[in-house]
């Protein structure tokens, strides 16, 4: 039987990693037993994917990506850029290994690798690890699950408030490699915690980047999630992120994607029970030849779910951004509000913009609303800013900072919140100087 293309690609990456060691868990190796098995019958998403049609990964299967290869950590000076002095843990992770010496945790709570996790709290881990980011179907997390070996465990025990944020690194060093980072996140009952996971490289090379991150709230939780996607501009970038809300549990979530030169993100969030809180706020700053694609889900199967999204894109040169949102109210899932916004601000005549917000509503007490606008600068605001002596480019660049701005004054940590505006600052200036 010949394979396709596709499945070909798939099957050399999987073919391509070292043989991972057995573990003493059977369902820990049942799991990715099983995910192999998806690998060998799923192939890879084409623009003849509805879920994919403005996305084409063409250019990421021409690359014959290889495992990571054993070589010299980088030392904490060279990383000094993306450290968070809040940080009460850090977890570091090198071409996705697990750096002990480069991690920290001073919170009392579990913050720790993969490898550590099951062997303390394997009975916690079970009922989540790989039962979230659904993997049947989705060819990436199949991927990722399929080499489990390493990866971040956070248990935030009943009733227990860690008010410093734990600081999830992921730094890639190793040109053409492969790695595939793993999250999870366990808020028991009345927990509260804040998660940053950050995406950052050392230099600017072709790699490539397959992430998965669960994130379990039970009830009464409050989990502040913040995400960032700063890779190379040459480096490809798929990642699946699943939530589960339990009773009365809130969600917070902030992304921003600056990165990459073709990114991809899935976001899941379900309603699991009644009285959930989530808001979800994204940014996407791209420029040149770059493409960022951001695809969420927010499924209201429960009723008296409240859910708030704002995503917005700023597209330079000759760059593309997609954002595909659905909102999902399941029948019986009264007395839902939700409430989504798309906003997209074009800077060329090259840059371009696909936008797909979508209600799903198969109940009746609901209230539920989404718009999207897509458009380049005010040139009435532009003129009021000249107005007041400010030259044409930094007018334009003031109001452009100003419109991202917005999302990443939602981001609770001081240090990352400014680190973030001086990059977009900065990238708007240059930007400029280029045209």
């Amino acid at each position: 039987m010949t394979v396709a293309a596709p499945n070909r690609y798939l099957a050399s990456l999987l073919a391509g990693q070292p043989q991972l060691p057995a573990s003493p868990l059977a369902w820990f190796n049942d799991l990715r037993s099983h995910a192999v098995d998806r690998v060998g019958a799923l192939s890879v998403p084409t623009t003849r994917d509805e879920e994919w049609r403005f996305t084409d990964i063409s250019p990421l299967t021409g690359i014959p990506f290889h495992p990571v290869r054993g070589g010299s950590k980088p030392d904490i000076a060279q990383l000094a850029e993306f450290i968070l002095t809040e940080a009460g843990a850090r977890l570091v992770f090198v071409d996705g290994e697990y750096a002990p010496l480069l991690s920290f945790n001073n919170t009392g709570i579990t913050v720790t690798s993969l490898a550590s996790g099951l062997a303390s709290h394997g009975t916690v881990i079970e009922p989540h690890l790989g039962r979230h980011a659904e993997f049947q179907s989705n060819a990436f997390a199949a991927l990722n699950t399929a080499f489990l070996h390493d990866g971040a465990i956070v248990i935030a025990p009943r009733n227990v408030a860690v008010s410093a944020p734990l600081h999830v690194l992921h730094v890639a060093t190793q040109k053409g490699a492969a790695s595939y980072p793993r999250c999870l996140v366990i808020a028991e009952p009345g927990s509260v915690v804040t998660v940053v996971e950050e995406f950052v490289a050392l230099q600017n090379d072709v790699y490539f980047t397959d992430a998965v991150t669960e994130i379990v709230l039970a009830d009464g939780a409050r989990v502040h999630h913040v995400r960032v996607q700063r890779e190379s501009g040459q480096a490809f970038h798929v990642s699946n992120c699943a939530i589960s809300l339990g009773r009365a549990s809130h969600y917070q979530s902030v992304s921003v994607a600056l990165g990459a030169r073709i990114s991809r993100c899935n976001l899941n969030v379900v309603q699991t029970a009644e009285g959930v809180e989530c808001a979800i706020d994204g940014l996407a700053l791209v420029a040149e030849q770059q493409l960022a694609d951001t695809h969420t889900c927010i499924d209201h199967a429960q009723p008296h779910g409240v859910s708030r999204q704002l995503h917005k894109c700023i597209v330079d040169g000759a760059a593309r951004a997609v954002f595909n949102g659905k909102i999902l109210v399941r029948q019986g899932a009264q007395r839902t509000d939700s409430s989504q916004s798309s906003r997209n601000l074009l800077l060329t005549s090259k840059a371009r913009v696909d936008t797909k917000p979508q209600l799903e509503i198969f109940a009746d007490d609901v209230k539920c609303a989404h718009g999207a606008t897509v458009g380049q600068l005010d040139s009435d605001e532009v003129f009021y800013l000249m107005s007041r002596g400010f030259p044409e480019a930094a007018a334009r660049n003031l109001l452009t900072y100003a419109f991202g701005a917005e999302v990443i004054s939602r981001i609770p940590v001081a240090s990352l919140r400014h680190k973030l505006e001086q990059r977009v600052l900065a990238q708007t200036n240059s930007q400029s100087v280029s045209k």
